[in-house]
């Protein structure tokens, strides 16, 4: 591989300070952290405010950089607050800001011009369309999704000198659902994900009905949980792509595992930088599955494999597998089939249960005879553990024994940088050394020696005196003619005044600039609605059916968001002669990868009124196409700054983000023009959207579209959770699932509040509903709009009507 023009950064996570140290103990370039408040992992320990300064005085001292991870949406109320931690984290020295919101980007750039901008993988840039959209926000660096494959990245074109230097995930966890597009916690629980408190639904166990019947998939339950990221062998590649920085996901693991992840990592691109063979060791692995795995997979890089990427036996940790019970010797032992891998006394073993993962025994090991396993008294139940139960290591206390020491105590210096020296001089001229563009002269000159003259090595042995220095010494040039003589002390003088100078020169410092922008100054102007204009009701299709019942509604227009896309042409030439009236408008996918535009054209062609926007790249592909569009909700519009960012690129409306409850959604129409939104008034919730395809992966033996038989164009599939409730899955023309709540979601009981405020747009959005039910739905909120019913009454109708009832989900105000 040829050596890159550039050195890729290692970036490592850091929950807490000891996961720090071990970071940079064991060779991160950077680090990604987060403050108490707005940021995507609140369940960590984080920093506070006072931890900032001596932080980065640390890192920066070792060479280390630090990112805060800013990634979560911004409602409209704490934009001041933002404000306030953004000036905060640039005073501190803070390195850059990991960001999901497009209006706090705004902020960054015009409020604290010293701090790099990096967006966020919950920015979902998956497209070369994407980033071009991203890169208006004047971004320093870009996180792409995590489902994108090497040859997704190819077409990015990296390059040496990329407009935008590009970021991915190389270990850890998979997210289930694209970033910033999962709605999961928030529909359930009202822990949103895009807000740093996802509930993990993805971990939990689920069953498939298969239209309408229950199908046996054997011990395969955890229908949603992938196997953990490993892309260590990738690492030549995504360098020969020009990827810049590569980042290890993990901000709530331990100290240990951020020390093992690093230091496999670190000596991998190192390896790859020298030429070398890369692949990465037994002991790599063993150490990056000890310290945490769910099982080690390449994730998407090789492209999707739905057989692979989610093996549905468990969703947590299970480490290495060491063998199988063959037999039960006494209350407190055991006997394997032999060991896969070295176990020894005081290392902790888990035995698998399948039928209930959270009901697995296991212990640290007492005592071991030949293949046998001897537990401390009364620790196992063993008539609830049956043969061939499959053991798995997972703990190694001499490992992380090794991987603590790694960062207890000092932590050396790092050497950044190489001083190849040239020295000349003569008797009677001063001693000259230069490095680079820095020459350093010695204060007197130099004499004719009479003993001891100064020496090649004698002067490299001075030089190389950088202990305690972020330099090591290179190579030298030693040009001095005759025998001359200088003190130590001027040596040692000239070598301290040069390491200042180079550490000067390196430290990539520059004059700090100032912002006297404000918060209020970037805030859109506020327009005082037009109470007498007319409310609007939309409505969303997904079948012919509810065309049918869309159109005898007499809705004014008609989202469509079929499956095949094919379609489209002539829904849209039969709807137009059907109705003078109706306006039909295609919704795009919500995710667009490189070489999906075809999607795009294909919409175009149709001749549609206008187009639902659902990713940057469709955004960048419509804007100037001389066809109206609307912002859908996956663009997460949760502030009038990204508001007015959206709205600048000639979106029409933007649908309001579906995580905020009312007050944050009265806050934001206060803050903006209620003329610019739209507001989805009934809806089953998108919950998960997902590369992984649960109908390929459980239904078929097929690894993707090619060859997958295509079940999801023949069955009715749902997902049963563990309350019983079951809901629905549909998949998209790009052969991505979204898991829908089961239970719809009304905001009837605020339709007078919304209409106070200036909204005039309301959506309703249909799922499964028949003809007749789609009637019934689009009839009662359009009556609602035209003050014919009662809110309470339509909510007692719609929990009527649905077998499931009718959840007012984030709508209801947190307490």
């Amino acid at each position: 591989m040829p050596a890159p023009v550039y050195k890729p950064e290692l970036l490592s996570p850091a929950g807490n300070w000891e996961c720090a140290r071990a970071a940079v103990a064991n060779g991160a370039d950077a680090i990604f952290f987060g403050m108490p408040r707005f940021n995507a992992r609140l369940r960590a320990d984080n920093f506070a405010e006072e931890d900032l300064p001596e932080l980065m005085k640390f890192l920066h001292a070792h060479g280390v950089k630090g990112y805060v991870a800013f990634n979560t949406l911004i409602f409209t109320q704490e934009l001041k607050d933002a404000e306030t931690q953004l000036r905060y984290l640039e005073e501190s020295g803070v390195d850059a800001v990991i960001v999901q919101d497009l209006g706090l980007a705004r902020m960054v750039k015009a409020l604290t011009p010293n701090l790099r901008l990096h967006a966020s993988t919950q920015m979902t840039i998956t497209s070369p369309e994407g980033l071009e959209f991203a890169k208006q926000l004047d971004i320093d660096q870009a996180v792409l999704a995590r489902e994108l494959s090497l040859r997704d990245l190819e077409k990015f074109k990296a390059g040496e000198n990329p407009a935008v230097p590009l970021e991915v995930f190389v270990h850890g966890a998979l997210c289930v659902a694209y970033s910033g597009q999962c709605l999961t916690s928030e529909s359930l629980g009202r822990r949103s994900a895009n807000r740093g408190e996802c509930a993990q639904a993805c971990r939990m166990p689920y069953e498939m009905l298969v239209d309408g019947e229950l199908r046996d998939l054997g011990d395969k339950r955890y229908l949603l949980s992938p196997q953990d990221l490993a892309a260590v062998d990738e690492i030549p590649r995504l360098i020969e792509l020009g990827i810049r920085s590569f980042k290890i996901e993990g901000r709530l693991k331990t100290p240990e595992y951020v020390a093992a992840v690093t230091k496999v990592y670190r000596e991998a691109i190192d390896r790859a930088l020298a030429g070398k063979p890369a692949p990465a060791t037994d002991d790599d692995r063993y150490a990056l599955e000890m310290t945490f795995s769910r099982g080690l997979y390449p994730g998407w890089m090789h492209g999707v494999n739905h057989q692979e990427l989610v093996g549905a036996y468990y969703g947590k940790k299970r480490g290495p597998y060491v063998g199988m019970v063959t037999q039960i010797l006494d209350e407190d032992s055991l006997e394997l089939d032999g060991f896969r891998l070295a176990l020894k006394p005081g290392d902790g073993v888990v035995f698998e249960n399948l039928s209930n993962t959270n009901d697995e025994q296991g212990g640290s090991i007492y005592e071991m005879r030949g293949t046998g396993l001897s537990f401390q008294h009364g620790r196992l139940r063993m008539a609830a553990i049956p043969v061939g139960t499959r053991v798995f290591k997972t703990s190694d206390p001499a490992l992380n024994r090794a991987l603590r020491k790694s960062f207890e105590g000092d932590i050396p210096i790092r050497k950044q940088g190489r001083l190849d020296l040239v020295a000349t001089g003569r008797a009677g001229e001063p001693l000259r050394v230069r490095c680079g563009h820095i020459t350093i002269d010695s204060a007197m000159p130099l004499q004719t020696a009479m003993k001891r003259p100064l020496t090649p090595a004698a002067f490299i042995d001075q030089f190389s005196r950088l202990g305690g220095t972020e330099f090591e010494i290179g190579t030298v040039q030693f040009d001095v003619e005759g025998e001359v003589i200088v003190p130590v002390s001027e040596l040692n003088r000239m070598r301290r005044e040069l390491v200042a100078a180079c550490s000067a020169g390196t430290s990539g410092s520059k004059p700090a600039k100032t912002s006297t922008t404000t918060i209020e100054s970037l805030m859109p102007a506020y327009v005082t609605p037009d109470q007498a204009a007319p409310l609007h009701l939309h409505a969303l299709c997904r079948t012919r059916a509810q065309i049918d019942a869309a159109l005898a509604t007499g809705m004014e227009r008609l989202y469509l968001d079929f499956e095949d896309i094919r379609l489209y042409g002539d829904l849209v030439k039969d709807i137009k002669a059907r109705s003078d009236s109706a306006q039909v408008w295609l919704a795009t996918p919500r995710i667009q990868k490189s070489g999906e535009a075809g999607f795009f054209k294909l919409i175009q062609r149709a001749e549609p009124h206008g187009v639902l926007i659902r990713n940057l790249g469709a955004m960048a592909f419509f804007r100037n196409e001389g066809v109206p569009i609307t912002g859908d909700f996956s663009l997460n519009v949760a502030n009038p700054l990204t508001a007015d960012i959206l709205k600048a690129t000639g979106l029409e409306r933007l649908t309001i983000s579906y995580d905020l409850n009312i007050e944050q959604v009265m806050d934001l129409l206060h803050a903006a023009p209620p003329e610019w939104f739209e507001l989805t008034l009934h809806q089953h919730m998108p919950m998960f959207h997902m590369e992984h395809c649960a109908f390929a992966a459980f239904l078929s033996k097929g690894t993707d579209f090619t060859n997958c038989g295509r079940p999801c164009e023949k069955h009715r599939v749902h997902l049963r959770d563990r309350v019983g409730m079951e809901h629905p899955l549909k998949a998209d023309v790009g052969c991505r699932n979204t898991l829908f709540n089961g239970v719809p979601q009304t905001g009837a009981q605020y339709v007078a509040e919304l209409r106070q405020a200036g909204l005039r747009a309301f959506r309703v959005e249909l799922l499964e509903e028949n003809l007749d039910e789609s009637h019934r739905v689009l009839q009662t909120y359009q009556e609602l709009l035209d003050g014919q019913r009662d809110a309470d009454d339509i909510w007692r109708e719609l929990k009527a009507q649905s077998q499931l009832g009718v959840t007012r989900g984030t709508w209801e105000e947190l307490v």
